[in-house]
């Protein structure tokens, strides 16, 4: 028996294996909702508010980079950056979803109009998300 353990440390293996109770017995509950997290993020992406607060906070770019037409500017620092460096950011989090009860809240916060999301540079949005984490 010691052996036996010894072995499934060594692979990695944990005690007991999580149901796989979805998609035909192939995915767990948590590997469900995470699916469905996904696609419906990805569909987000075409969500014209999002595309609007984009616009909103951007302005022609006047360096010397000939490739880059538009600079945007952060929320939070009130900085200038490229396109690349920024993000959309939910000003009320989205949160999570791990059952169908949570499907509809999470919904709602996910597709707001343009007065709930804001722009934030990289290192503020991953300072606010942080914060959130944590506080959750």
């Amino acid at each position: 028996m010691g052996a036996l353990i010894f072995i499934m440390k060594k692979k990695g293996i944990k005690g007991q294996r999580v149901a796989r109770t979805r998609n035909n017995a192939t995915q767990t509950e948590s590997m469900f909702w995470g699916m469905i997290r996904a696609a419906l993020r990805d569909k987000s992406r075409w969500w014209k508010p999002i595309a609007q607060c984009r616009i909103n906070a951007r302005r022609k770019y006047t360096g010397t980079g000939k490739r880059q037409r538009y600079e945007y500017q952060c929320n939070i620092c009130k900085k200038w950056f490229p396109d690349k460096k920024t993000s959309v950011d939910h000003i009320i989090p989205v949160g999570t979803l791990t059952c169908t009860k949570d499907l509809p809240g999470f919904v709602d916060r996910l597709f707001v109009e343009v007065e709930g999301l804001q722009l934030l540079c990289d290192n503020c949005h991953s300072i606010k998300t942080q914060t959130e984490r944590k506080n959750r």
